[in-house]
């Protein structure tokens, strides 16, 4: 874990430096990175993972009760941001998606597979994957749109996206129906290893975005500790999961998978929401930047422990 977190730092400051080097052309390359890890490296993951995974009843409850623990944290959200903050719609809707939205994909697959160990690794993508991107194509978009201050894309466009435009969900789709001669255990093996240059790639993306908005006036680098920020930490870090625990507990022995990656801090994609919805992009950033600064030496610990 604590490789895991030294490159996530090595690479923001990468992207950073980049995108003040390189400008236009370093927003072109994290947009390209993007591209390459969800259309090429989480399919790969995603499908060798899944050839192994043994289905049972408790994970399939846990995947429902992903989904009602994360809109519970969502209406947590929004109701501390109107009734506590006093936030004004496109700002109470960050927090709200915040209490939906993990960094999964780019974070949490490594994090599972350093904390827990690789054997927990397709847990960790079946709940991206069927529970977090669901989620995120369908409730998140939907809250940017009821929030923000530009129209929105249809239901029925969120929907069609989800199923045609989502290569790890198909990839997940085939992994399950594959027999296990199609995922040798080389394959496997460099698949779980490939899983570890995700967060390389992914926050050199992250600080090239960062940067861009620190650039455009978006954004202060650290961002300050504001209590809208705080709320924001609390939510993602400590009510989402807690909500999944609760609700799991009394019913079905919970994949610890689902739990951490539960814990994960806000996803990068809320400030793509952001700019396209017209919500509060300063509140998106500084959320995002908190809550991993907040996560990762909370998971060195937790690394420690386990």
């Amino acid at each position: 874990m604590i490789y895991i977190a030294l490159a996530i730092a090595a690479s923001i400051a990468a992207g950073v430096e980049a995108e003040r080097r390189r400008g236009a052309r370093a927003g072109v390359l994290a947009r390209r990175i993007l591209t390459f890890l969800l259309y090429v490296v989480m399919p790969v993951v995603a499908f060798f993972n899944m050839a192994r995974l043994e289905l049972s009843a408790d994970v399939g409850v846990g995947i429902v009760l992903g989904w009602l623990a994360l809109a519970l944290a969502a209406l947590v959200g929004w109701q501390i941001a109107r009734r506590l903050l006093g936030l004004a719609s496109p700002s109470a809707g960050v927090l709200a998606i915040v209490g939906l939205q993990a960094n999964t994909g780019l974070m949490g697959l490594a994090v599972v597979g350093a904390v827990l160990g690789f054997d927990h690794l397709s847990e960790g993508v079946l709940y991206d994957a069927l529970v977090q991107q669901p989620v995120f194509f369908i409730g998140s978009f939907a809250i940017a749109a009821a929030t923000g201050t530009k129209a929105g894309e249809t239901v029925r466009d969120r929907v069609k996206a989800f199923f045609v435009r989502n290569p790890p969900l198909i990839a997940v789709v085939l992994g399950l129906i594959a027999p296990d001669a199609l995922a040798p255990d080389v394959l496997v093996d460099a698949a779980r290893i490939l899983i570890l240059s995700v967060p390389v790639l992914g926050f050199f993306a992250v600080g090239v975005t960062l940067a861009e908005e620190a650039e455009e006036g978006a954004l202060k680098f650290p961002p300050p500790l504001t209590a809208p920020i705080g709320a924001a930490i609390v939510l993602r870090l400590v009510v989402a999961p807690a909500l999944l625990f609760l609700l799991a507990a009394p019913a079905i022995d919970l994949p610890a998978a689902f739990l951490l990656a539960a814990a994960m801090p806000a996803g990068l994609h809320i400030v793509v929401l952001a700019h396209v919805y017209g919500l509060d992009v300063p509140y998106a950033a500084g959320a995002i930047v908190w809550t991993t600064m907040v996560a990762v030496p909370v998971l060195l610990v937790a690394s420690v422990i386990v």
